[in-house]
């Protein structure tokens, strides 16, 4: 009897979570990417990121980009993880309004992490209370980040009101100020919508292969499975599948009982993933394996301020997961040390161009650093009463940041963008262009023809180059064509970029480029939009050449 109501308390706890999880990130996903009108509305903290995304979204429902290629920087395979959002066009290309198509997916994604958080949590330590506060914890953060926004915000009567109406980040390293980086609070979800469905299905694989599969029992077929869905996840996050390779080598050598089924899983998903990486070989990629050590402190790097850069961002839980290793049985304690492994190799290696993409695997290192920090406080609590004041004190500066940091996403304003039913120049592209049409365009983010699903000459160098694309010697022909110094010249860097179109800005405050506008006024324009915009087909341009 008392097994029978155990369980369906757990259950009612379990479905419980089920609910808040999918009702906070609809609301997440929703709060930040709306429609209406016939205009997206984009959440501010959003805009840039989505500058990259809608245009790949719309790439493949109004455009043709099969085989892939990265629509703000046409001519070579992809370099970037699609998977997501070709799925999410192809939800529109079959009836979707955007928002529902990029919505939906990203919230099931966000909800199943956190759903997923708690499930292993709860079958790591067999304690609820662990697997609640493993999830308290990966909602809001457990940076220093606070000591920030007291900097700002002095301590004092309004200071609840502060909190609550804020809407800025206390620290916004490596791209403003603070020492506590970007990549703790719930923005990088909202952002990289991709994101949490990786980490959510590689924890499923871990779960799976931790507490599912029996060394004694034959379970081939469901290491297979598990390898064929790791393999043909290699597109959907790059980074998060490295790191569950990484996780599997890791297993392999500290768990030899799970060995042959980890090697297993490795080799499929190595042969799925193999062609694929081979891919993006093909298309140029420069990714290189660069010893780096320091992550974001690397030029300044020493035993202090390795220290204390990880006690600010990873706060109080620097020291209760350790503590959580230590009350640990010992096999548990192995479990931790192989996802430490993404830890030290986050610090010691670069992948990309970019350092501070690392972010990756110390976010999804302190998926289970905050498990094991949830752990050593239900140890504390439920051992002596003394310890009581202690846990609740820390569990309260362990969210403290997570608070402050919820805020400015709840309280963020949105921008909004015209979509083809409202702008006239971007339903023209679509309904007047080929699917695969290339535009050289002169002007950056949120270009219409991007919008219209078509691919452009260079969007905003950032994307592209953090890709490990040659933004610096595309921009030198781009600003070339745009004042060519003849007709012949501009003809011929046309035709050898696969450029169909011209799309001039009307006015140079528009534009982000110098333009010869003298030169393109002699010309018969295809379509002239209401703003000024001229768009010209390289093949009048080029008629006499």
């Amino acid at each position: 009897m008392f097994k029978k109501l155990h369980l369906r308390k757990e259950n009612t706890i379990l479905l419980l979570l089920v609910i808040f999880s999918l009702a906070f990130s609809f609301w997440l996903s929703f709060k930040t990417f709306s429609y209406s009108n016939g205009s997206m509305e984009i959440a501010t903290k959003a805009w840039s990121d989505f500058a990259s995304h809608i245009p790949l979204i719309r790439s493949f429902s109004f455009g043709d980009n099969i085989p892939p290629q990265y629509p703000l920087f046409p001519g070579s395979p992809i370099r970037y993880h699609y998977l997501f959002y070709a799925f999410v066009g192809l939800l529109e290309k079959i009836g979707l309004r955007i928002d529902f198509a990029l919505n939906i997916p990203s919230a099931l994604g966000f909800a199943g992490l956190i759903v997923m958080i708690y499930c292993f949590a709860k079958k790591l330590f067999d304690n609820t209370k662990v697997a609640l506060l493993s999830v308290l914890f990966f909602l809001l953060n457990g940076s220093l980040s606070f000591l920030e926004f007291f900097k700002d915000h002095p301590l004092n009567k309004n200071t609840f009101f502060d909190i609550i109406y804020n809407n800025a980040f206390s620290s916004f390293a490596p791209y403003g100020k603070g020492i506590v980086s970007a990549f703790w609070n719930l923005n990088i979800y909202t952002n990289q919508r991709h994101l949490a469905l990786s980490y959510g299905l590689s924890l499923l694989a871990m779960y799976f292969l931790f507490f599912k599969i029996e060394s004694k029992k034959n379970n081939w077929k469901l290491g297979i499975i598990i390898g064929v869905i790791l393999g043909l996840s290699f597109f959907l996050n790059m980074a998060v599948f490295l790191m569950t390779i990484l996780l599997l080598i890791a297993i392999a050598i500290l768990f030899p009982e799970k060995r042959n089924i980890a090697l297993v899983i490795l080799c499929f998903a190595g042969l799925l993933a193999y062609p694929q990486y081979h891919t993006i070989q093909t298309g140029g990629a420069n990714f290189k394996l660069m010893l780096n050590p320091g992550y974001l402190i690397s030029g300044n790097l020493t035993l202090v301020t390795f220290l204390n850069y990880w006690f600010f961002n990873l706060g109080l839980h620097s020291i209760f997961m350790i503590l959580g290793f230590l009350f640990a049985p010992k096999r548990i304690r192995k479990l931790f040390l192989c996802f430490l492994i993404l830890f030290i190799v986050g610090n010691t290696f670069q992948f990309s161009v970019e350092m501070a993409a690392n972010h990756k695997f110390f976010n999804y290192f302190m998926l289970i650093g905050n498990m094991f920090s949830a752990y050593s406080l239900i140890y504390l609590w439920e051992r002596k009463k003394i310890f009581k004041p202690l846990v609740i004190v820390s569990v309260l500066l362990l969210i403290f940041s997570g608070i402050i940091d919820f805020f400015p996403v709840a309280n963020d304003g949105k921008f909004t963008l015209q979509d083809y039913q409202q702008n006239e120049e971007i339903n023209w592209i679509k309904e007047n262009t080929p699917k695969n049409a290339v535009f050289l365009n002169s002007s950056y983010l949120y270009h219409p023809a991007s919008l219209a699903g078509r691919k452009i000459f260079l969007g905003w160098p950032y994307f592209a180059w953090s890709q490990g694309y040659d933004t610096t010697g595309r921009d030198m022909v781009l600003r070339k064509m745009l004042n060519p110094s003849s007709e012949k010249d501009l003809c011929s860097l046309l035709k050898e970029n696969d450029i169909s179109y011209v799309s001039i800005e009307g006015y140079p405050k528009n534009s982000d480029f110098s333009i010869n506008f003298n030169f393109f006024n002699s010309f018969p324009a295809l379509y002239s939009a209401k703003n000024g915009t001229s768009i010209y087909k390289t093949s009048t341009l080029c008629e006499k050449i």
